[in-house]
């Protein structure tokens, strides 16, 4: 296949997706009516994975699976290679189709990919490649999915925990690989925030939960700074609460929290704590304030393989605009590690 044509399957895929929509799904193709079904296997089979925020995933590929997107992050490359690799995917499964970017720049690029999925999102990434194969034969042979020990590969991107990139960076020692490891995002105040972007600041902080690298889970505030106005903003989400897994995480903190004799700031479904860390637990978010914006900048520097987004309105080099960080576009790359160049020096 030539990369037109790869761009193109990928493209009516993002089409297929378009196409889709849950309660209209009767009626439509039977192609469609299977993902209907995958979806409610993905949300009975993990309870994080609800069905509003698996079809907001699906609906994030059908707008970034265009031809004249896939073209826009591809011209910059010289996408030709002369000697097809098998490179080996582990995936993460914290969020619905996490994997999927890596997956698309795989095959994109010409190779082989050998996919070892999280238990935790087994459903939707398989229905999806079937239509991709269903659209374009040719895929069928570059696309192998491995249950056990991955083998046979001639280089691997796997993404875990700063515990499992240890055992990844021993086990991989010998071939070619992009090892990712936990990042966190933050967000940057200075308490002239309208209610829209504090609104927009809320869904960086609680879709998914807060469970993906791009989830807010901290704020850095001034000194001084009126949080009133702050849970005013995100008081869009509180209807969160009600989803038990969430309930049971937020009243398990406050529980710790209250007996450790922690301050903390409460508005019955999210925690706000001082706290100097970067990876909040479920239901709590760390906040953290300062004296100035150059000072920390400064701190952001230092620990900028820590972080996955900075969002804000224009107060740090590099940040991004509130409510967008679960909207990254094809060439936002995950631990800011260019996945496609990496993928071209193989062959």
């Amino acid at each position: 296949m030539t990369l037109s044509q790869r761009i193109e399957a990928f493209s009516s895929l993002g089409d297929f997706l378009g196409d889709f929509s849950a309660e209209g799904s009767k009626g439509k193709t039977i192609e469609h009516q299977e993902l209907q079904k995958e979806i409610e296997n993905a949300v009975h089979y993990n309870g994080w994975f609800t069905k509003p925020h698996v079809l907001f995933a699906i609906n994030q590929w059908h707008q970034a699976l265009n031809t004249s997107n896939l073209t826009k992050w591809l011209s910059k490359y010289e996408v030709e290679i002369s000697s097809p690799k098998t490179v080996g995917l582990i995936l993460a499964g914290n969020i619905p189709l996490v994997g999927f970017h890596d997956v698309l720049c795989v095959l994109l690029t010409g190779h082989n990919v050998l996919i070892k999925q999280s238990s935790s999102d087994s459903k939707l990434l398989p229905i999806l490649l079937k239509k991709l194969v269903a659209i374009a034969p040719d895929f069928q042979s570059h696309i192998h999915f491995v249950e056990d020990k991955m083998k046979g590969h001639d280089a691997i991107i796997a993404t875990g925990s700063n515990n499992t990139s240890r055992y990844f960076e021993y086990y991989f020692k010998d071939v070619p690989s992009i090892i990712r490891k936990n990042r966190n995002s933050i967000a940057i105040l200075n308490g002239d925030e309208t209610r829209e972007q504090l609104e927009a600041l809320a869904t960086d902080i609680f879709r998914y939960y807060g469970l993906g690298c791009r989830n807010v889970s901290k704020i850095y505030t001034p000194k001084g700074y009126d949080f009133h106005k702050f849970f005013e903003g995100i008081f869009v989400w509180k209807d969160i609460v009600n989803d038990n897994k969430y309930a049971n995480n937020y009243d398990y903190n406050k529980a710790v929290y209250l007996m450790s004799g922690a301050d903390m700031l409460d508005n019955n479904f999210l925690l706000v704590k001082e706290d100097k860390g970067f990876s909040s637990p479920i239901g709590v978010l760390f906040q953290e304030s300062y004296e100035s914006l150059e000072s920390l900048e400064g701190m952001i520097q230092e620990n900028r393989e820590q972080f996955q987004c900075i969002v804000s309105e224009n107060l740090i080099t590099g940040s991004i605009p509130f409510g967008k960080t679960q909207e990254p576009q094809l060439w936002d790359y995950a631990d800011d590690i260019d996945t496609v160049n990496f993928l071209l020096t193989l062959s």
